[in-house]
This record gives C-alpha cells, sequence and structure tokens, in this order.
C-alpha cells in the first residue's frame, strides 16, 4: 500500500474545502492510504498542480468563482494525460446532469456530507490506486 493518496481539492472558499478535510478525515476508508490534501483556490494552481503530477484523485467545487468546477472538470478531462478520478461538488440535486456534461466520475451535493462524501471520495481513490498498482 502507497504511503499516502494525493487529493486536489479545488474551490474559491476556504470553507467548503475544510469541510472536504473534516469529512475525509485521515482518511477515507480504512483499506486505504492516509489523504495528503493539496488545497487550490484558483484555477491557474489546479492546473500547475496536475501537469506536476502526482495527484490521486480531484475534488472540484461546483460553485467556485470564477472558475466553476464543473468546467473545470471539462477542460481537465480534455487536457489532462491520465487525468485522476474527479469527485464534483454540487450546489443542488438538479445539477446532476451538469456533472455529466463536465465528465466528472462522481458527483455528490453540498453542504459536504460526513458519509456519503468519504464513500465517494474512497471509490475513486480505490479505483485510481489499483490502476497504479
Amino acid at each position: 500500500m502507497r504511503a499516502t493518496a494525493r487529493v486536489l481539492v479545488y474551490s474559491d472558499d476556504a470553507g467548503t474545502r475544510e469541510q472536504v478535510r473534516l469529512a475525509s478525515g485521515r482518511r477515507p476508508a480504512a483499506d486505504l492510504p492516509p489523504v495528503e490534501f493539496l488545497e487550490c483556490a484558483t484555477l491557474p494552481a489546479v492546473l500547475k498542480a496536475l501537469d506536476e503530477g502526482g495527484v490521486d484523485a480531484c475534488v472540484l467545487d461546483g460553485e467556485a468563482v470564477p472558475a466553476g468546477g464543473m468546467g473545470v472538470c471539462r477542460q481537465i478531462k480534455d487536457e489532462i494525460f491520465r487525468c485522476p478520478p474527479v469527485l464534483l461538488l454540487m450546489g443542488r440535486p438538479q445539477d446532476a446532469w451538469l456533472a455529466t456534461w463536465s465528465r466528472a466520475d462522481a458527483a455528490v451535493t453540498l453542504p459536504v456530507d460526513p458519509v456519503e462524501f468519504p464513500q465517494a471520495l474512497a471509490r475513486l481513490l480505490r479505483a485510481r490506486l489499483s490502476l497504479d498498482a
């Protein structure tokens, strides 16, 4: 098992980034390594981090401004080779069709649910880490 899993968290709102960290805890599931969070508040920071590599999953805030997570997701799916799986945070359940348009691998609604969120993140990390094994 790897020492850590790196999760990029993109939101212009520090409170949303904190919700993600708190909901995940040290690890989203017992069978996964501890999580190291890489927090980004801007699109350029996201692109730089992904270009540097080593990111196992992305959590993108669909409500972020000025670059919303749905558009960011679609962009990185087009531009990043072997793009990490993306968990999209949506403002409303009715936005699920936009999550599909953005090509997100999973989506949950805001505020971050402490049960639903880590389960969704764990599914993405399991799939990614098994591919890298």
